[in-house]
């Protein structure tokens, strides 16, 4: 009988050191780019448990808390999850995950292979590498490979590369979905701001979503409206303004669109999916 214990603890033993060392030294590559986060991806039977801020900002999700209850949001999808639960639902239709999420040190812990399939992306285990890689953006059946956004100050200006295809997916329908009725182009707009004349446009920024050789598929320019006037003068003029510089068509914006853009790409470099290319502000 003893040697049948000893036996099997031997045989767990081998079983438990031959599993992946996912731990807290584990990195996470989604799209190529390592993140990293406040805190670690830990280790709970045997799967690897994420903070969340990784999976909704880096996979594209918007994440919502209502009465203990997590929400995450994607286009058209919605996963709803509690901590310590098992049960899952994805746009009404109920699921099971194998490890339940937790709170820890206030940040929510989820298993990082059933959210990132969820959402449509792909894991693979290499050593102690874990990398996620989600479906790139297509437009017009052409893939994107980078996101570039230009712009200019006083003194220069900065180009610089969003890398990560669910920020290039979620900037497109940001671009796409607020995109209101056809206008005409302004009297006045340009790069550097005109203060003489009221109803000028400013621009903000320049993106082209850049195939694998580099060539701009699409290319959006957002406009501001220059309030450096009296508001009586402003009246009728729309706050923002979208040039589709690939059609050469102008379109009203929504403002708060524009913001949610700057966001985005500030996130992405937080994060570590933006490169600069040229940096001449001085």
């Amino acid at each position: 009988m003893k040697k049948v214990i000893t036996g099997t603890f031997l045989a767990l033993t081998l079983f438990m050191t031959s599993l992946p060392a996912y731990a807290a030294d584990s990195q996470i590559k989604i799209d190529g780019v390592a993140v990293s986060s406040d805190a670690k991806p830990e280790t709970k039977n045997n799967r690897i448990m994420v903070p969340l801020r990784i999976i909704s900002e880096n996979l594209g999700a918007k994440v919502n808390w209502s009465n203990s209850e997590v929400t995450l949001t994607k286009n058209k999808m919605k996963v709803m999850l509690k901590p310590n639960s098992k049960s899952a639902v994805k746009n009404d239709e109920a699921l099971q995950m194998d490890v339940e999420p937790y709170v820890k040190d206030d940040r929510m812990f989820v298993p990082l292979r059933f959210i990132a399939e969820t959402f449509g992306c792909k894991v693979n285990y290499s050593g102690s590498t874990v990398t996620v890689d989600t479906a790139p953006l297509a437009i017009e059946g052409v893939k994107v490979k980078a996101l570039q956004q230009e712009y200019r100050m006083t003194m220069g200006g900065v180009v610089q590369q969003v890398s990560g295809n669910a920020y290039h997916e979620a900037i497109y329908h940001l671009f796409t979905e607020n995109k209101g009725a056809k206008a005409e182009a302004p009297a006045k707009y340009a790069w550097n701001a005109d203060i003489d004349t009221p109803g000028s446009y400013y621009k903000n920024a320049q993106y082209d979503f850049l195939d694998e050789k580099g060539n701009s598929v699409k290319r959006f320019d957002l406009y501001s409206l220059l309030n450096a006037f009296p508001s009586e003068l402003l009246e009728g003029y729309p706050a923002a303004l979208l040039h589709d510089a690939t059609e050469d068509q102008w379109y009203l914006f929504n403002d708060a669109a524009v913001k949610s853009i700057g966001q985005l790409v500030d996130t992405a470099a937080r994060n570590g999916f933006l490169k600069v290319i040229i940096n001449t502000v001085v």
